[in-house]
């Protein structure tokens, strides 16, 4: 199959990267960690922590859950945090004793927390105290027999606030209690592999309950190693300066910054909250950064925040949109502001996640539209509903091979069986087209997926949640354009008692779904259209 996308790479990026180097990512880690010893690797409200000291407490976390947890190699821990400093202690003690990491969103709802807690047979969680509350709720219901508390002012020291822990939550651990008990104890690391399973990634399902995406040592490095190649003549090894807003628990800013950036020696910048827009500003104020990564929201977000045009952008180079389609109006008022191009990625959380860029040449100054090329060693190919690879130019499902796509769905074989094509590519469900210039377009996001600031919303999910509430007969969802969100969740519900409001609704609604997850708008109909086999046809609805 010829590769018309090959010749956008640019002059001395490789076809294909070399994923013999590392035996493991822990193997990476201690590579890394020995080379920009002194190095600063993560920052946050000032407090800094250099690679030797990434190195030296995540050996003591390790440790603590080694030894006095009996966490073995293979195990889920749950971590269910904010960007703080304690994030990457937390991940790399959990990947040194080989256990296997579930990210949680702090923000989830019981219902989502109670699912995905289950699922995964989480018996260990390192939690945000300010979610401490949430937990406290379902915990009876979890498999949860160890908690670990985080403090927003852990390893900061700033005496930021900490509200006191849920008191129904008893025989906790606070998380630095964590650290001093583990520096007095040993940490005996197993042997590792590209094939030992390194994160259960939760993803949205139609089905509305979350699948847990298997993502292994290979494919976490081989995305590293990947966006490393393709990127190599943006990156300055030990000095660049990276400002991580995107929550690290999301799979773009799970690879790309917490691991990828990491792994080039990088400072990350943590933003813990970057909702409020003006203390994010005083961040891009004080920081000199180099490379940022984001969603368009977040773009969008600062360019209509005060104080932002005024920030000193000359050391910027590298942004890289993701989790979203890059607005062009967005990415052109973006590079007049700062004079650094926004590029655009795109991937799953199926595929480690980043599949394409549109980086392009480094002669290419202007937005490329489009999700740019597949990173070396990724082949993709535009298919039909019935398996056949299209021509150029034809619009069909993107399918995509490479060695950083999933090894499946945690226990549910039966949707790993749908999502993979009978020679082993990957379906992504988005439509898409690839042009006569090389380049991918995405056509349509998958059938029915509403996508709010990044996030992948399923109509599935919320229907069936809005199905348990008294006085709704039945109801349909859609995604609708949204200014500042990128799309939002646009509900249409035909009453069974006249007295209910949208307003009832959406309180509700809030009670079981995720922030991002509550609709927007709220329509009464007196019908929802359906198939002659009472299909619901949300087409009908747009």
């Amino acid at each position: 199959m010829t590769k018309p996308w090959m010749k956008n790479y640019p002059e001395n990026v490789a076809h294909e990267v070399d994923l013999t180097r590392y035996s493991s990512l822990i193997d990476l880690f201690h590579k890394t960690t020995t080379k920009y010893n002194q190095n600063v690797a993560f920052s946050n409200f000032g407090a800094e922590l250099t690679y030797k000291q990434v190195d030296e407490l995540s050996r003591d976390f390790a440790a603590y859950l080694q030894q006095k947890l009996g966490i073995a190699k293979g195990e889920r821990v749950a971590l269910m945090c904010p960007n703080t400093l304690c994030f990457p202690i937390a991940m790399w003690g959990i990947l040194r004793v080989g256990a296997v990491q579930v990210n949680v969103n702090p923000l989830y709802t019981a219902r989502e927390l109670t699912h995905q807690l289950n699922d995964a047979q989480v018996e260990t969680i390192i939690i945000f105290s300010q979610s401490g509350k949430m937990l406290a709720d379902v915990l009876d219901k979890t498999p949860i027999k160890n908690i670990i508390t985080v403090d927003l002012d852990d390893l900061v020291g700033k005496g930021l606030p900490c509200p006191p822990i849920d008191p129904r939550l008893t025989n906790i651990t606070k998380f630095t209690d964590a650290l001093t008990q583990g520096e007095q104890l040993e940490l005996t690391e197993p042997v590792l592999n590209h094939n030992d399973l390194l994160f259960l990634q939760y993803t949205g399902g139609t089905t509305g309950l979350s699948k847990g995406a298997m993502l292994s040592h290979g494919n976490l490095i081989a995305n590293i190693l990947q966006y490393q190649e393709f990127t190599k003549n943006h990156i300055d090894y030990g000095n660049d300066i990276v400002i991580t807003a995107i929550p690290m628990y999301h799979i773009f800013a799970l690879m790309a910054n917490t691991l990828a950036y990491f792994c080039f020696g990088a400072k990350n910048v943590l933003v813990t909250n970057p909702r409020d827009m003006e203390s994010f500003v005083e961040v891009w104020k004080n920081t000199r950064a180099t490379t940022f990564t984001g969603v368009n929201t977040l773009f969008n977000g600062l360019l209509h925040t005060p104080g932002f045009d005024q920030v000193d952008f000359s050391a910027l180079k590298v942004c890289v949109g993701g989790g979203a389609a890059v607005q062009q109006a967005v990415a052109d008022k973006w590079q007049k502001v700062t004079g650094a191009r926004l590029y655009e990625g795109y991937g799953l959380s199926e595929t480690s996640p980043v599949l394409t860029l549109n980086f392009g040449n480094s002669d290419q100054s202007e937005y490329i539209s489009g999700i740019g090329v597949p990173l070396p060693g990724t082949d993709i190919s535009i298919r039909d509903d019935y398996g056949n690879i299209v021509a150029d130019g034809e619009s069909g499902e993107l399918c995509a091979k490479g060695p950083q796509v999933m090894q499946g769905y945690w226990n549910n074989a039966s949707a790993t069986d749908e999502c993979m094509t009978s020679d082993g590519y990957f379906k992504t469900g988005d439509v898409a087209l690839l042009d006569d210039g090389g380049f991918f377009h995405i056509v349509d996001r998958k059938k029915d997926m509403i996508n709010v600031s990044g996030f992948n919303v399923y109509p599935n999910e919320i229907e069936a949640e809005v199905a348990k509430m008294p006085g709704v007969l039945e109801s349909a969802c859609i995604g609708v354009p949204d200014d500042r969100t990128g799309e939002a969740v646009k509900l249409f519900v035909v009453k069974a008692e006249q007295s209910i409001t949208e307003q009832d609704i959406i309180d509700y609604c809030r009670t079981g779904l995720t922030a991002y997850k509550i609709p927007k708008h709220v329509i009464f109909i007196d019908e929802i259209p359906k198939s002659t086999v009472g299909k619901l046809l949300r087409r009908e609805l747009r």
